[in-house]
């Protein structure tokens, strides 16, 4: 299905032969729309000027709060602030609505684009509303992604849209691009979800895609409606690519043309001779029906893979279960899920970004129609994409099918994706179209020993599921409808009547609207001449969500407190995690009110630094942390717990790793870090570290790790760190470095 080929390869009549040099690099369509938005002048560092940016709510707050404290007056391009995450307003009291009204608040005072809740998904909005070929928009949500619209997008922390809103720019060293050729067409059955899983599956593990841009190119793409290869595209994010980039053709300009912007449309292919750094090939007409198991979509199987070995692999996820569950919780066999050599399952859901989408709830209301999904445990919910969307399923009758086939009908809401809504019972299973399966992206709470499980599916796998009353059944195992397309017509009266559309009217004497719950960041001291910081926590697996370093779920209402949301970290990872880190707090606050406590005073006397100008911090060690979701909390939870630093063999992604940049702590990189023994409780000391900043030093850093086995060096380093990023680290965090 997916073969990958290293190397460079150049794009000649069509077809991929290796290339000889790197001429040609620039005649990609990622070239041309990067250097179109450059304003650095050199193709080699990118400052990057995006042509708008969204947010929904529970980013937009600190966001904003971070830009006023920066100095911003007013946005200086459009900001969409959507509402469609805290939607529900269902946890914490008034606090999500009290988000809401700031939003809208802040739109009218600054000159933003406002969506109230149950509206449209973040993404869906930017797509029908904002997305154009050549354009490149930023997003505080890793599923930034619109690619197959002709439009780079690029999902980031929150600091990175706060560089926008105070006219600063986007800066990275030029990414690789690597070429996603298309070829075939897809069998009846396999739908978008199952492209997206293959690809998925083959480049996560390796990297091969990892901070790069994902150029998709080839015949393939012409067999392919606009919305199959968005949904594609959206799940692009789960490779850890940069960005994605697509050849447009008369569909794109159809789909414009539908959505009422003929004007965003234009030609976007590739130059003869370009060159890529690297080639994947997908044959469409070989992809089968895929199915990722917990805990990420890359455990993905085809589900005639799944279902000749789905036994053992069950177990193998409980295995991987039972670590995050506290002993003294039973945990249901995952592996009693099959029965008489089937599969069951409890829940099927089709949502957001990636699943609600017009066409595939059309296809599921096709599938369903006139049939039903059984009075048993199983249920199946649908969340459209979008009211337009929404009011032309309703139009069409196929709502209608769908609710008679006992399919529940939501409204516009990503909680599917993130833990709210629909959280299965405990030990369920539940089969999603949705863009993620990390742990407890379900809801449910281990540490309260409620464990459950998602496993991805495309729309119609889990439609021919439905039909069998939760029976894990493949489409193309049914008989399916014949195949047709499905007219729609874009009504965006929904949106005319009710989004406050801002842009260009800000109004400074507009006064912002603050609910109880909004608190400003705490205030953070520039970077110490030294450092002495305890590990607050160590984690040894391969891989490191965000989710795990700030939950998602309950969290995301005290996303806009963060001395509140602080105590969330590593909650579901590392329960241990804040109060260790709240101790060594306890320790810095003592140095700096000049009245150093005796544990201060033992701990700056053993590493043998005098406590004016050493800091006294801690930081999470951790092998590869940072893969999946853009959000800032991810570390700034930890800088406000006193966090100072990270230690890691590598970063999972670009964004997690300029969020920690940016809330003022330190990337650092050990070499051989599995092998280092480093240990929760262990202490680094790292003298020097501010000068060393200062004269350009980011190789062979030398500190030293105190343990109850004694004291060893080590050699950190901060690759790739520029000056920009030294500065920020210097100052302390991204407010200070503008206050400056």
């Amino acid at each position: 299905m997916v073969t990958l080929h290293s190397g460079m390869y150049k794009y000649e009549n069509g077809a991929f032969v290796p290339a000889q040099s790197a001429e040609g690099k620039d005649r990609t369509m990622a070239h041309a729309i990067l250097s179109a938005h450059n304003t650095s002048g050199c193709d080699a560092d990118l400052k990057i000027k995006f042509d708008a940016m969204a947010s929904h709510d529970i980013t937009y707050v600190g966001i904003i709060q971070t830009a006023r404290a920066s100095g911003m007056k007013k946005f200086p391009l459009p900001y969409v602030l959507t509402n469609c995450h805290n939607s529900l307003c269902a946890v914490g009291g008034t606090i999500n609505e009290d988000d809401h009204l700031f939003g809208l608040s802040a739109a009218k005072k600054y000159g933003g684009i406002f969506v109230p809740a149950h509206q449209a998904v973040i993404h869906q909005y930017m797509r029908e509303r904002m997305a154009g070929c050549g354009k490149m928009l930023l997003g505080s949500d890793s599923h930034t992604r619109y690619g197959a619209l002709g439009t780079m997008g690029v999902g980031e922390g929150g600091p990175e849209l706060v560089k926008q809103l105070c006219e600063r720019t986007y800066d990275i060293a030029y990414p690789d691009v690597v070429a996603i050729h298309l070829t075939g067409k897809p069998a009846r059955g396999v739908g978008p979800q199952d492209v997206a899983l293959a690809i998925i599956r083959e480049v996560f593990a390796c990297g091969f895609v990892k901070n790069k841009v994902m150029e998709f190119v080839g015949p393939g793409i012409g067999s392919l409606s606009v919305e199959y290869r968005n949904g594609i595209d959206v799940m692009t994010t789960e490779t850890t690519c940069l960005s994605s980039i697509w050849e447009t053709d008369e569909k794109v300009r159809a789909w414009y043309e539908t959505h009422l912007r003929p004007e965003a449309y234009k030609p976007l292919h590739p130059q003869e001779g370009a060159v890529y750094d690297g080639l994947v090939e997908v044959d469409l007409s070989a992809v089968r029906p895929m199915i990722a198991l917990p805990f990420h979509p890359s455990n993905a199987y085809t589900i005639e893979e799944f279902r000749s070995n789905a036994k053992a692999l069950l177990e193998k996820v409980e295995e991987t279960a039972r670590t995050m569950l506290d002993e003294k919780y039973p945990l249901k066999p995952l592996a009693d899920k099959v029965q008489d050599g089937q599969v069951y399952v409890e829940q099927g859901i089709v949502a957001g970004c990636s699943g609600g989408t017009y066409e595939n709830m059309m296809t599921v209301a096709d599938i369903l129609r006139g049939r039903s999904i059984g009075s048993g445990a199983f249920t199946m919910s649908v969340y459209p994409a979008s009211q337009p969307q929404f009011l032309a399923l309703t139009r069409s009758g196929a709502a209608a099918d769908l609710m008679q086939a006992g399919v529940v009908l939501r409204t516009a809401f990503c909680g599917p994706c993130f833990g709210a809504g629909d959280v299965p019972a405990n030990g369920g299973l539940s089969i999603r179209h949705a863009t993620r399966n990390f742990p407890n992206r379900e809801g449910a709470k281990p540490a309260n020993g409620q464990m459950a499980y998602v496993a991805l599916m495309d729309a119609r796998s889990i439609a021919a599921t439905a039909l069998n009353g939760g029976r894990l059944t493949a489409a193309d195992e049914i008989d399916l409808p014949e195949e047709r397309e499905y007219p729609y017509t874009y009504d965006p009266t929904i949106y005319d009547n009710r989004v406050y559309d801002g842009w260009g009217k800000a109004d400074p004497e507009a006064e912002l609207v603050f609910g109880p719950n909004i608190a400003d960041w705490p205030a953070q001291i520039a970077l110490p001449e030294n450092l002495v910081l305890e590990v607050a926590s160590a984690i040894y697996d391969p891989v490191t969500t965000t989710d795990e370093l700030i939950p998602s779920g309950e969290t995301s209402s005290y996303r806009s407190n963060p001395l509140k949301l602080s105590e969330f970290a590593l909650s579901r990872k590392d329960p241990q995690y804040v109060p260790r880190a709240k101790a060594v707090q306890a320790l810095e606050q003592s140095r700096r009110q000049g009245q150093l406590s005796p544990e201060a005073k033992a701990l700056l006397e053993r590493a043998g630094l005098a406590p004016a100008d050493t800091g006294i911090g801690s930081l999470v060690f951790a092998l590869k942390p940072g893969d999946g979701s853009a959000r800032e909390q991810a570390a700034s939870c930890q800088r406000v717990l006193g966090g100072c630093a990270n230690i890691a063999q590598e970063y999972a992604t670009k964004r997690y790793r300029s969020n920690v940049v940016n809330w003022g702590m330190l990337p650092f990189i050990l070499d051989g870090a599995k092998d280092a023994g480093i240990a929760a409780g262990d202490v680094v000391v790292i003298p020097g570290i501010r000068a060393a900043l200062l004269a350009g030093r980011t190789d062979a850093i030398p500190a030293a790790v105190l343990s109850g086995a004694g004291k060893r060096e080590i050699t950190l380093s901060l690759p790739n760190l520029t000056a920009d990023e030294r500065d920020i680290i210097l100052a302390g965090c991204l407010i200070n470095y503008y206050a400056q």
